[in-house]
């Protein structure tokens, strides 16, 4: 297949523009969810090339080949029993202690509450509606118009998709499909993800202050702030969280090499995996414990019947997105096979692209994408094909692979008319459309600013594959 041409395209290339249509058409057209969307895509994907026998094999690879997909649903999980214990609240009561005698104190309540949610839920609208319900009346009452209020909480609340566990752990295995010599390590892939993050977290900070000043904004009223020590002796146990998650992976990649020397390479690899499915595990029975009263107030009692009932309903919430990553995981296997990513790299190297130019046209197209279309059919179609042209400009994959869920998933959701954590936090600030577009491309704009100086290596992500 390699080689042919449909008009100026590659077959390749073509064959994308058709399962981007077709995702398109499903999602949007006929307004079907989009795991069903996706799965539809898989199936799409195999009629297309004409590998029928790859069908059942390329579909039960993520259950049965990688420990990636274990670990994000293992995640998802927890962030619904955290929900539920009530431990989120506990981490905002100490941040707005902290914070919330500043100007606009408000705001950086709902950037670090939803930041620090971000690392353990991998989700945008779910952390908007975690923790807006209260960030947002709050930044209300201390000045902060609705559209403000709503487009902060929004832009805080996105970076899930970038710490947290989802696609960017399906472009992990992208990227180890692409270069399997280089033994990539998922401990060190994951710290990459968060120092992405903190870069984001800084630009929406810098952002935050300019507005906050434009508007000016207020404090936290006094009698609405708790006492710091107060907040602390109720909230720190919800400190050690975040702990029990960085510790392995800290442990998993900067131990690399006594792992490999003790266990071997395939060794070390499934350390990685099962370390952090083990601190998962952990995360769950501390958050239950520390949680039992909450529990037990809203249901009468603590018992392996109220816990086994908890992780049921939570199905409502982990199904869905566990199985839109499980499909564009899946997807990106069909693409593997038919040399997707060595075809597009090819295509575009011949436009003569330098590292800015290439920067600047994926954070644009990746952007436009987001209009109208979800992060995970963009990491599925596109994630081979994003991290092979940046490596063929000169760019480090690792490095490429750690920003493209700032390109595709967090974009996704602050850029209308999609924007799904855009919408959510109007809901609840009960703001204007159109002036909240208004502001919502005011994040974007820093945000696509910070993603192209990362891409660059301006802002440094301090560690390599």
């Amino acid at each position: 297949m390699a080689g042919q041409m449909i008009g100026p395209f590659p077959l390749e290339v073509f064959y994308l523009i058709l399962l981007l249509g077709f995702v398109s058409l499903v999602f949007l057209v006929f307004k079907r969810p989009i795991y069903e969307a996706m799965f539809l895509a898989f199936c799409f994907s195999i009629v297309m090339i004409g590998k029928y026998e790859l069908f059942m094999k390329l579909l039960l690879y993520p259950a049965t080949q990688s420990s990636l997909f274990y670990i994000i649903v293992a995640f998802l999980a927890l962030a619904y029993i955290l929900g539920k214990t009530r431990a989120v609240d506990k981490l905002i009561n100490i941040i707005l202690a902290i914070f919330g005698g500043l100007p606009g104190g408000a705001g950086y309540v709902a950037l670090f509450g939803s930041a620090g949610l971000a690392m353990m839920t991998g989700t945008g609208p779910g952390n908007v509606a975690a923790t807006g319900v209260f960030t947002i009346p709050t930044m209300i009452k201390s000045g902060f118009s609705r559209e403000l209020a709503a487009t902060t909480e929004m832009s805080a609340s996105m970076l899930g998709n970038q710490m947290g566990p989802g696609l960017n752990l399906v472009g992990f295995a992208i990227l180890c499909g692409l270069f399997p010599e280089k033994n990539y390590n998922l401990g060190t892939f994951w710290l990459a993800l968060w120092i992405v993050g903190g870069w984001l977290t800084v630009q929406r900070l810098i952002t935050l202050i300019i507005l906050c000043k434009k508007e000016g904004v207020r404090p936290v009223p006094k009698e609405e702030r708790p006492k710091f020590g107060e907040a602390l002796r109720q909230g720190w146990d919800s400190l050690l969280l975040p702990f029990f998650i960085l510790f392995p992976i800290i442990l998993s990649s900067r131990f690399q090499p006594l792992l490999e020397s003790r266990y071997g390479i395939d060794g070390a690899k499934a350390f990685s995996g099962t370390v952090l499915l083990f601190a998962v595990g952990v995360c769950v029975i501390y958050a239950l414990v520390t949680g039992r009263k909450v529990i037990e107030r809203e249901t009468g009692e603590f018992s392996l019947r109220v816990v086994f009932n908890m992780f049921k309903d939570s199905l409502r919430s982990v199904v869905p997105v566990g199985a839109t990553i499980y499909f564009a995981y899946a997807i990106s296997l069909v693409f593997k096979e038919v040399a997707m990513a060595e075809a597009i790299e090819s295509w575009v190297l011949g436009f003569g692209l330098s590292k800015l130019g290439w920067s600047v046209l994926i954070v644009v197209f990746t952007a436009f994408l987001g209009m109208f279309m979800p992060g995970s059919s963009q990491v599925a179609l596109l994630g081979s094909a994003i991290i092979t042209t940046g490596a063929a400009v000169g760019i480090d994959p690792f490095l490429v692979a750690a920003v493209m869920p700032a390109l595709t998933g967090v974009m996704e959701g602050m850029t209308p008319p999609m924007a799904l954590a855009l919408y959510t936090a109007m809901g609840i600030a009960k703001s204007e459309f159109w002036p909240s577009v208004k502001y919502a491309y005011i994040w974007v704009a820093g945000h696509a600013i910070i993603s192209i100086l990362l891409l660059m290596g301006l802002a440094p992500i301090f560690v390599t594959g």
